[in-house]
């Protein structure tokens, strides 16, 4: 396995650092702009002078007997008048010639559904090409438009021009309909800038992580391009030169999935040093000199819907501006899409060579149909810290994402309009037939038939811009609206009215804060009892009003806790869902979190017996979850501060929003999902493979009963590098034989030897790399009550401390000695007869599922 250092030099070797010599900016040496319909030449408000296309040398000579030019009958007032003011409208197939040179040129496409000359856009369908690539085929631009309140729009298409070869583009009416355009807009643009034909390898990202190369065979067409974390780029600030790409950078707000996340500030001292491999026209300075970080622990995440059954070129744009971040290793961070990893060791600086050097990374994915059938789906981007190096800062970045459509097999870029939805709705204008010599008899028929057909198109635009919206949204599936109720039986979990819960917490007051988290804030309070005999005191979570996010755990915990009764898991007494609140109430539980025991805190440290009881009381409640279930529950989010105390010191395992239901059995063994949980605690298999088991459950245990002996945090990033994370650190020592160096100070004199070999060994065993060498929660059990037992042996037998005070160890070798491999403690399998004891004595704890 080639060492980190070899690997770097393997990547700056790949990705050299800047030329001794700036690179030039480009410059357009094809530049048309045509303003469709238009009588005379104009000037956009970014001071473009777009050329009319009446009797110019690029449309077709019978130009005036096949097409119409024409005004828009009504423009909004938020559609400018260049080039969205006029349209040229096709009632037969029409083609226009563009002599340009041979290379890639963007090809745009403006449109603006309107009434044209009594043609209404409503009954527009359509197909255009360009050089035998079908653009759009059956295409509404009314269904397709973005918005009632901005209905014009672009669409930008890239096309590779041959040698001897002239840009054609036709655009050919659907029988009976007609085809209009606004404006077309053609730039050249630099021959490797995306089609890097042989000379570039890119990753395929899929299961088997292949390579791939974008050749000039290929069309593209431009579905997002965003300035991460940034505001929005007009298309003059794009490039410095007078005729540049021309391309808008727009902000990814809609588009983020997740809590927390946060901008990088615009780094106005930074000078952005670019190369031959990455020149200027690659992206603007603004685009990397502004980025967004991660806000908590939850990574990046973005979801941007597509047409599925196409393959899609993602395009990463990556500057390292802070100036803390100088060196290799000190930010490292894992790119998945759709869910497969397509780095692993992201690593800015390692790839530039140093600080303020832009890089693109592309990818290629591909989007599967739903079933078989085209339609729209999410693609996902998303970014988690790796922490196997131990980097210095926990965090992932992105400065800038460009997102192609690449053209399928029969050299398509066409998708399907959204599905129109058939409600009431007013009739609207039906054109009429564009051939004057129809009789009057089949102009009614047309008439009617156009409008019933208008009709519907009408009620499909409403709903697909309803559906837009509804992507846009940040908020997730679950709606936060007034008096949504989430369906549950009353005897598992009641719903409680908002009125009750601002009772309780006189109405959210700050003095009954008791704790905060992602989801918000927890509060102490009284709720009547269902029998209203009497009041319970409960914890009341409530979700942050201000925040968008948490529904989908929300709804999770309800589902999860209101189904499961075991003494080991915190219990969920009701829910409320009022006015857009999302609140939780549970049992209270007196003595706060574990962690709140270990380090921190100013309470007094715990015993280690007491200490080794919460251990296995946690174990039992992830016993339940994983094998005391119909299906098989994950927690996925096993840490110190999701095991809770009741007033008897009673550990309960709590926070359900992450968890997920486990494999069914057979030849399902895992659970492919995107990686969730809390740095530090995160199994590494999961993390590399994405496949989640009961053993990542496992794992994260493991770090909780490190936590436990040792009192510190599971990520300390003030340490020195090899003492960063907890379990790796732990596993260095337990090889070096040197446990005792890093347990708790607090807990000398109370461990018996064989007890702490017992605990240290099920601990590391735990955290092994490979989830099948990991024991299962029965075994942990089993382990830990047996390390109980050997403590309470030698507290009988009248152990001792030695006379320096220190712990009284035994260690042997590397590690602590472990008991004969032929007794019954030697390891953490059992026999049969003895799991059956285990599986009855855990349980016997089962509460009433019953609701109170």
């Amino acid at each position: 396995m080639l060492s980190y250092a070899l690997y770097l030099l393997i990547l700056l070797h790949i990705f050299p650092t800047a030329a001794a010599a700036t690179p030039e900016a480009y410059t357009a040496t094809d530049f048309i702009l045509l303003n469709c319909g238009a009588s005379s030449n104009l000037n956009d408000p970014s001071g473009r002078s777009w050329d009319t296309d009446e009797r110019s040398r690029y449309a077709p000579s019978n130009a005036a007997t096949i097409s119409i030019p024409s005004k828009a009958t009504n423009q909004h007032h938020s559609v400018s008048q260049i080039p969205y003011e006029t349209a040229r409208v096709f009632t037969s197939p029409f083609t226009y010639t563009f002599p340009v040179l041979t290379g890639p040129k963007f090809l745009r496409l403006y449109f603006y559904p309107n009434i044209y000359s009594n043609f209404t856009t409503t009954l527009s369908f359509f197909s255009v090409t360009a050089n035998n690539f079908t653009l759009l085929s059956n295409f509404s631009a009314f269904l397709n438009s973005p918005s009632s309140s901005n209905p014009s729009f672009m669409k930008e298409f890239i096309i590779y021009v041959l040698d001897n070869q002239m840009l054609y583009l036709t655009f050919t009416p659907n029988t009976n309909s007609f085809a209009f355009i606004n404006g077309i807009e053609i730039v050249s643009i630099p021959d490797k800038l995306y089609f890097r034909g042989n000379d570039v390898r890119i990753k395929l990202v899929d299961k088997m992580l292949r390579l791939s190369y974008l050749k000039n065979d290929t069309a593209l067409e431009n579905l997002y391009r965003l300035n991460v974390g940034g505001s929005n780029v007009e298309i003059q600030d794009d490039s410095g030169q007078i005729r540049g790409m021309f391309r808008a950078w727009y902000q990814d707000d809609v588009y983020i999935n997740g809590p927390d996340v946060s901008y990088m500030p615009h780094a106005e001292d930074v000078h952005i040093n670019y190369t031959a491999q990455t020149p200027p026209y690659s992206a603007p300075e603004i685009v990397y000199k502004t980025s967004r970080g991660m806000g908590n622990e939850s990574g990046l995440d973005w979801r941007f819907p597509v047409d599925s059954g196409f393959y899609y070129l993602l395009r990463l744009h990556f500057c390292e501006v802070l100036l803390e971040i100088t060196e290799p290793n000190q930010r490292v961070f894992t790119i998945y899409i759709n869910d497969l990893p397509a780095e692993i060791q992201a690593d800015v600086i390692a790839w530039t060579g140093g600080p303020e050097i832009p890089i693109c990374k592309d990818y290629i994915a591909y989007v599967p149909p739903n079933d078989g059938r085209r339609g729209k789906k999410d693609l996902r981007l998303s970014l988690f810290p790796n922490l196997q190096g131990l980097p210095m800062y926990t965090n992932a970045m992105l400065n800038g994402l460009e997102i192609f459509k690449l053209s399928d097999s029969n050299r398509s870029l066409a998708a399907m309009n959204p599905e129109p939805v058939i409600t009431s709705s007013p009739t609207a204008v039906a054109a009429p037939s564009p051939e004057k010599t129809k009789s009057k008899k089949s102009s009614v028929i047309y008439v009617v038939i156009g409008s019933v057909t208008a009709a519907l198109a009408a009620v499909a635009a409403v709903s697909f811009l309803i559906f837009r919206q509804r992507v846009k949204d940040s908020v997730s599936s679950y709606s936060r609206t007034s008096g949504s109720r989430v369906p549950l039986p009353s005897d598992l979990c009641r719903h409680l009215l908002l009125e009750e819960i601002k009772s309780a917490t006189d109405n959210f007051d700050d003095n009954f804060v008791i704790g905060k988290g992602g989801f918000g804030n927890v509060y102490k309070g009284f709720v009547p009892d269902a029998s209203g005999s009497g009041s319970t005191t409960v914890a009341i979570k409530r979700l942050n009003p201000s925040s968008n996010q948490g529904a989908r755990e929300f709804l999770t915990e309800i589902e999860m806790l209101s189904k499961l009764r075991h003494l080991h898991l915190v219990s969920l007494i009701g829910y409320c869902d009022e006015n857009g609140e999302m609140i939780l109430v549970y049992d209270y539980m007196a003595h706060g979190t574990l962690c709140d025991h270990l380090y921190n805190s100013e309470n007094l440290p715990l015993p280690w017996k007491q200490r080794l009881g919460i251990c296995i009381g946690a174990a039992k409640g992830l016993h339940y979850l994983h094998s005391g279930t119909k299906c098989a529950i994950i927690h996925r989010d096993v840490k110190s501060t999701n095991i809770l105390l009741d007033e008897k010191w009673v550990a309960k395992v709590s926070d359900f929003g992450l968890s997920k239901a486990g494999p069914t059995g057979g030849d399902h063994t895992h659970v492919t999902t995107l990686v969730k949980g809390s740095f530090g605690y995160v199994d590494p298999e999961y993390y590399m493979r994405q496949q989640l088991t009961d053993k990542s459950d496992v794992y994260s245990f493991g770090v909780v009963l490190f936590e436990v002996l040792c009192a510190r945090p599971a990520i300390i990033h003030s340490l020195p590098r090899e003492q960063v994370n907890l379990a790796e650190w732990a596993k260095t020592c337990y090889g070096k034989g040197t446990i005792e160096q890093i347990i708790d100070s607090n807990l000398e004199g109370q461990i018996a030897p064989e007890s702490l070999s017992k605990f240290v060994e099920t601990a590391i065993r735990c955290l092994r790399d490979k989830g099948i060498e990991r024991p299962t929660m029965t075994n942990i059990v089993w382990s830990l009550e047996f390390a109980m037992q050997l403590q309470e042996a030698y507290e009988n037998r009248g152990g001792h401390v030695e006379a320096d005070g220190g712990i009284s160890f035994v260690g042997v070798g590397t590690s602590f000695p472990l008991l004969d491999s032929g007794s019954k403690s030697s390891g953490l399998s059992t026999s049969s007869s003895d799991q059956k004891v285990m599986s009855e004595d855990v349980f016997s704890e089962l509460m009433n599922p019953l609701g109170r």
